[in-house]
């Protein structure tokens, strides 16, 4: 009698996980996030940038930088914002920002979401909480989102106790002054307003009051419209 030979089975490839410092393409990079699902990690320029725990300074900030995005996007119908989410920003560019507001794909935004549920392109709005991320934030991952076309970024520096926000000018990131009143006014979504002090302080009272001065300005009531031509 005469043994069936058994069907071999090919053994599943096991990718290497990630490492602190790796340099990688976007693609590579993905597999294996996606293979390490209980570890947090970024990809700025190339390089891997595996996250801490998160301090509770962090947490809290990044709270309050939500409330103050989600208010506007209640405010102003064709944009959005999310929190934390992976967003595929180019061949060597994944990053996870605290915070980032977008005008939607239907009218007339950069980002698309692909069938998998990640966010694609580059926001026109970003921001970050930075604490041990300080150095990063303000220099690789600035240089980054400079690069993909970012129209703005704001960074809430607990160390340095800084806001810092820059636009795009020219192809580059400029660093802006708060006007008289102390504030920061956005140019790509108008009636976004920013107490900065408020914020590092985190008087959510202040902030949110300054914010709704600028949702009731002639601007934003004018951006509203132009969101709904494109649609």
């Amino acid at each position: 009698m005469i043994a069936r030979e058994q069907a071999v089975l090919p053994r599943k490839k096991t990718l290497p996980p990630l490492k602190n410092g790796d340099h990688l393409d976007q693609k590579t990079f993905h597999a294996r996030y996606e293979a390490m699902p209980k570890v947090r990690a970024q990809l700025i320029g190339g390089t891997v940038y595996m996250s801490s725990p998160m301090k509770s300074p962090h947490g809290r900030y990044g709270n309050l930088l939500s409330h103050w995005l989600g208010e506007y996007v209640l405010a102003t119908p064709g944009t959005d914002a999310l929190a934390g989410a992976t967003n595929i920003l180019g061949p060597e560019s994944e990053p996870e920002p605290d915070g980032f507001l977008i005008i939607l794909p239907e009218h007339g935004g950069q980002t698309w979401e692909d069938n998998r549920g990640y966010i694609n392109g580059t926001p026109e709005w970003i921001g970050e909480i930075a604490d041990s991320t300080e150095p990063v934030d303000l220099n690789a991952k600035k240089k980054d989102y400079e690069k993909a076309g970012v129209r703005e970024y704001m960074v809430a520096a607990l160390r340095s106790k800084k806001v810092f926000w820059f636009a795009r000018r020219r192809g580059k990131f400029k660093e802006l002054s708060v006007d008289g009143d102390g504030f920061y006014r956005s140019d790509v979504f108008p009636g976004l307003w920013l107490d900065p002090d408020a914020f590092l302080r985190r008087d959510a009272k202040r902030l949110l009051a300054v914010l709704r001065l600028g949702l009731a300005s002639p601007e934003h009531a004018a951006f509203i419209g132009t969101l709904a031509g494109k649609k």
